[in-house]
């Protein structure tokens, strides 16, 4: 069936893998330690750190998702994007340089001495069906934009993404992925900086835009998106993006602290200035391209560019798209990747592994989580209700997404917390997130956002405080928190 593209737009997206792979050729032979594969050896430029942060704070998901927000209510998809931008900021000021001085090259590693093994380990095997799951849902999304809305093959974008994302990742480690991500930041930007302009020219321009916009179309807050909800998202945004493994990394692989910083900086100017580009094409496809139904509303960015972009540039546009996730997708790899290599097979399989050999598993390890991501991928394509599939997996995020990120985030800031607290706040927000969300099969309002993140933090802190009167720190353990609190706040 003909999907409109011309030689010329295959022709781009062909070059953008080429040079996506070429990257991690290039970088392949300067990885000879995993030290350098994932962490960077500490020598990464803020501009480089940041711009790689920003890209892996969103993918296609948010042109699924957040352009058929904008297309429906209007504003809330600007409103639930800024709220990152304080969050970014936040993480910044309070965590930005006590991630760097905490880890080396695993944002697990300082878990074992703030608490214990055990709970190191049980990050590890937490955290890693979660990421995988993550990164299987933001492929995903390359399928619905690239795929329905442009007559692409879905299971070609996802295989294709997917392989060369592996193949980067596999070879050149973090330094490949921040710079292929830098490479992606203005592929995205090319297509991001132009569509608005086209979409002026349909609607008579700014002023007829906004005279010709729905009433409460620039309301802040709309529907079930209220301040409530709002202010739950704000909440769950600063636990992702404060304690996600690919974004922590960011921070510690920066040259200097001053460099993180500025890092963090960056990310939240852009963060600022990105919604506003992004989700303008599909606010304004309302008065253009009135009447798509709901069921092709996850398409709508692509439609639009359809509608009004040469066909010279959808090439451009698919390009773009697959930069949107495949920076995501790059920086989950390889962090899954570090806490494999460094948090299970160094610390408990062979601590004496050398050099070449953590190489050679650092790069297995990248391999099979990329795998993993693709096969999950065709799971969600081909299951029976992916929609369902689809909350099923939202919910599961909200019963143990806050049980991880409340203890990390305590064990880098509250010096209050025993050793045995963060062991005993992750069992028994996840006891009691799991204990809800069974309940919640006769009651849905447990299962709601709101109600369980509320739920599963408050358990969790409970959880903690319990876990510090119950078994205190020995004299000996409350020497080392010193001294690693002494670290944190010492600058390098």
């Amino acid at each position: 069936m003909d999907n409109g593209l011309t030689a010329l737009d295959y022709a781009v997206v062909v070059a953008f893998f080429a040079v996506m792979v070429a990257v991690g050729v290039f970088y392949a032979r300067r990885q000879r330690s995993s030290d350098q594969f994932f962490g960077g050896d500490k020598s990464i430029p803020w501009y480089l750190a940041g711009v790689s942060y920003y890209m892996g704070s969103f993918s296609a998901l948010a042109f699924v998702m957040y352009s058929a927000l904008a297309y429906k209510y209007g504003w809330i998809p600007v409103t639930l994007s800024w709220l990152n931008v304080p969050v970014v900021l936040l993480v910044t000021w309070f965590l930005a340089l006590r991630w760097r001085r905490a880890v080396k090259s695993s944002p697990l590693e300082f878990l074992e001495r703030r608490f214990t093994p055990k709970m190191r380990q049980g990050l590890v095997w937490l955290g890693l069906p979660m990421r995988i799951l993550d990164g299987a849902l933001k492929l995903f999304a390359i399928g619905t934009v690239v795929g329905v809305g442009m007559g692409f093959s879905i299971e070609a974008a996802i295989v294709a993404s997917g392989a060369v994302i592996i193949v980067y990742t596999f070879l050149g480690g973090l330094k490949a992925t921040l710079v292929a991500d830098f490479i992606q930041f203005f592929v995205l930007m090319g297509i991001v900086l132009v569509l608005p302009f086209f979409c002026l020219e349909r609607v008579g321009g700014l002023s007829g835009f906004v005279e010709k916009a729905p009433e409460g179309f620039f309301a802040l807050f709309t529907g079930k998106y209220t301040w409530l909800y709002v202010l739950v998202f704000f909440y769950a945004q600063f636990l992702e993006l404060s304690t996600s493994w690919s974004m922590v990394q960011r921070f510690y692989s920066t040259r200097s602290e001053k460099d993180a910083k500025k890092a963090g900086y960056l990310v939240s100017v852009l963060l600022f200035i990105g919604p506003l580009l992004f989700f303008f094409p599909a606010m304004a496809a309302r008065e253009f391209l009135p009447g798509i139904p709901d069921s092709e509303l996850n398409g709508v960015y692509a439609i639009v560019c359809k509608s009004v972009l040469p066909s010279g540039l959808m090439g451009l546009v698919i390009a773009a798209m697959f930069s949107a996730t495949m920076s995501t997708l790059a920086g989950f790899y390889n962090a899954i990747a570090s806490v494999v290599t460094n948090d299970f097979y160094v610390r408990i399989v062979n601590p004496t592994a050398s050099p070449r050999r953590q190489m050679a598993v650092a790069r297995l390890a990248t391999f099979l989580a990329g795998a993993l991501v693709v096969g999950f991928t065709f799971v969600m394509r081909y299951a029976q209700g992916a929609n369902d599939l689809f909350d099923v997996t939202n919910q599961l995020f909200s019963v143990f997404g806050n049980p991880i990120a409340v203890p990390v985030l305590a064990g880098l800031l509250v010096k209050r917390f025993s050793r045995f607290a963060g062991f005993a706040g992750l069992t028994i927000g996840i006891g009691t997130g799991v204990a809800a969300f069974v309940v919640g099969h006769w009651a849905p309002c447990l299962r709601e956002m709101i109600v369980m993140n509320c739920i599963t933090t408050a358990a969790t802190l409970v959880g903690m405080a319990w876990g510090t009167w119950w078994r205190p720190d020995s004299p000996a353990e409350l020497a080392d928190k010193d001294d690693f609190f002494r670290k944190l706040t010492t600058p390098a």
